[in-house]
């Protein structure tokens, strides 16, 4: 049986560690890597990050965000197995503890960082996933 996009979605979310989120200066686009968690209902993004770093300052003055999550392994058979999304939508902190506690479920190993006194938890609102599969297969799964 065939996966439907949300399933497709939902799995590469869930097993997926590592995303490149995308902000904006003034004069200039910057990216970065972060580890994330998503909600189950696709709805939202979460990442944490140091106040003092140029993409806390860049989202503090663009809510502005993408993140591009993928499953390449930097093979030759990518071409046609890899998947890629990119989420759009706007960010903002959250102090929500059952963020925290869920984020850390999944990345238990940065307990230290994300209850640092200089770590905030950013959340993304999304608006929409733009799912790439084989190589040109493209899918847009909006959520508003």
């Amino acid at each position: 049986m065939k996966k439907s996009v949300k399933e497709k979605l939902r799995n590469l979310l869930e097993e997926q560690r590592f995303a490149v989120i995308a902000t904006k200066s003034k004069n200039e686009l910057y990216t970065n890597l972060v580890t994330f968690y998503a909600e189950d209902n696709l709805k939202k993004i979460y990442f944490p990050t140091s106040k003092n770093t140029t993409k806390y300052k860049n989202l503090s003055a663009y809510s502005k965000i993408s993140i591009l999550i993928d499953n390449r392994g930097n093979k030759p058979e990518d071409i046609k197995n890899a998947m890629a999304v990119t989420a759009v939508g706007l960010s903002r902190e959250t102090k929500n503890l059952n963020v925290v506690k869920n984020f850390l479920k999944k990345h238990p190993y940065l307990k230290d960082f994300v209850n640092s006194n200089d770590c905030v938890m950013i959340e993304i609102e999304l608006e929409k996933y733009i799912l790439v599969d084989n190589f040109q297969n493209v899918n847009v799964f909006s959520l508003k």
